[in-house]
């Protein structure tokens, strides 16, 4: 939680302070409109796929059709009377760049709704499978619910917040943000009291790199400890779990993030399958408690480390 005694700007106009928390009740309001904002649009997201499911799934599917003939419209409607090839590459141009431009996130959930279930459960072998195909296609790097042999008890749960992970000893919020607008953003998910997985991310801050930085800004928690035989294979999970990479998705928006796995939990009695880093909750608009939704997350197979962390876009 956010720490008692915010920490003061000093009063001149050139403040170089690295937090500015002089109005902590202002941006106590700020967050809570901002939440109530994105819980409301993603409530209308759900009642408009619901209510129309059948008609954005025809545009999903016919949606190179609709652009081609709204170009050949167009070019009719110009009144031009030379010879129709002229137009032909034009028209190519203009129907791609137009495809290009429809929200590719949309499509997304599209595709992750006809292989998702309607309740939140483990995915059979056949879902995970079509989400593997789909998130594979769509992002342009291969995703599997396994790799090496190993696996998590599941790939598609409830996501819950977690706090932010000490980095070197001395870390703490005063000196965790490199701008004042993530300071103002993320300030009051507050420090974790304990140390992630594996400690701190590096041993001091002359050695903290921008690697780092990305893995503890980007990271989650998942359940290590449900993985079969853990504890006969500890020290094999162990490495193979430490900032292992992995693509988590908000089907109910298109929203996606390479996240690295730095910490363990949620426990199973909280209802929630993994947690997520205030940055990775923000991205992914997904919230705790009463408004918390369901994530995909699958590994990326990135053997060459060519995968940065951080948004994913869809290719």
């Amino acid at each position: 939680m956010i720490l008692a005694g915010a920490v003061q700007a000093k009063n001149t106009k050139n403040a170089t302070t690295r937090i500015s928390l002089d109005l902590p009740m202002t941006q106590s309001h700020y967050k809570n409109l901002r939440d109530r904002w994105r819980a409301r649009q993603q409530n209308l997201q759900r009642k408009l796929w619901s209510k129309h499911k059948e008609s954005l799934d025809w545009v999903s599917n016919n949606y190179r059709q609709l652009v081609a003939g709204s170009l050949g419209s167009l070019m009719l409607l110009t009144g031009q009377t030379a010879s129709p090839s002229i137009f032909l590459p034009q028209a190519k141009a203009q129907s791609e760049s137009a495809v290009q431009k429809i929200d590719k996130e949309i499509f997304l959930i599209s595709d992750l709704a006809s292989v998702l279930p309607k309740n939140v459960r483990s995915l059979n072998t056949d879902e995970e499978l079509g989400v593997s195909e789909i998130l594979t296609r769509v992002f342009g790097f291969k995703t599997t619910p396994e790799l090496d042999n190993k696996r998590l008890n599941r790939n598609y749960g409830f996501i819950g917040a977690e706090q932010h992970l000490a980095r070197y000893p001395g870390d703490t919020l005063s000196t965790h943000f490199d701008s004042e607008d993530d300071a103002k953003f993320y300030w009051q998910s507050g420090m974790a009291p304990g140390l992630g997985a594996w400690g701190y991310f590096v041993s001091s801050s002359n050695s903290l790199s921008q690697l780092d930085k990305d893995r503890e800004k980007y990271y989650i928690a998942v359940q290590t400890f449900l993985s079969k035989d853990f504890n006969k294979r500890f020290s094999e999970y162990r490495d193979f779990y430490k900032y292992r990479k992995m693509l988590v998705v908000n089907p109910n928006n298109g929203r996606a993030i390479v996240a690295d796995i730095a910490d363990a939990g949620p426990g199973e009695s909280t209802g929630k399958h993994l947690g997520g880093s205030p940055e990775v909750m923000y991205y992914l608009e997904r919230f705790d408690g009463s408004l918390k939704g369901p994530v995909i997350y699958f590994f990326v197979d990135d053997p060459n480390d060519n995968i940065p962390l951080g948004p994913a876009i869809p290719k």
